[in-house]
């Protein structure tokens, strides 16, 4: 399960369908052309998001990227 403490080099590492599903949310990350060194949390949060948006990215993270891969 992915939470919103975690490195983004490391989700992308780990599920590398969540490159195109963060491009989706309007959140680059690391391979993305803008690279980001962070957790989710701190990328969600330079783009704007607050702390509700970022709980329920994480949510929606955890049952379409992660829940497929299962």
């Amino acid at each position: 399960m992915i939470s919103k403490d975690q490195p983004i080099e490391d989700l992308i590492q780990e599920y590398p369908d969540l490159v195109g599903f963060l491009i989706s949310h309007n959140l680059p990350c690391v391979v993305c052309g803008d690279p980001f060194w962070g957790t989710l949390e701190e990328l969600a949060k330079s783009k704007g998001f607050t702390d509700e948006q970022i709980d329920n990215l994480v949510q929606e993270i955890n049952q379409s990227v992660v829940g497929k891969n299962r």
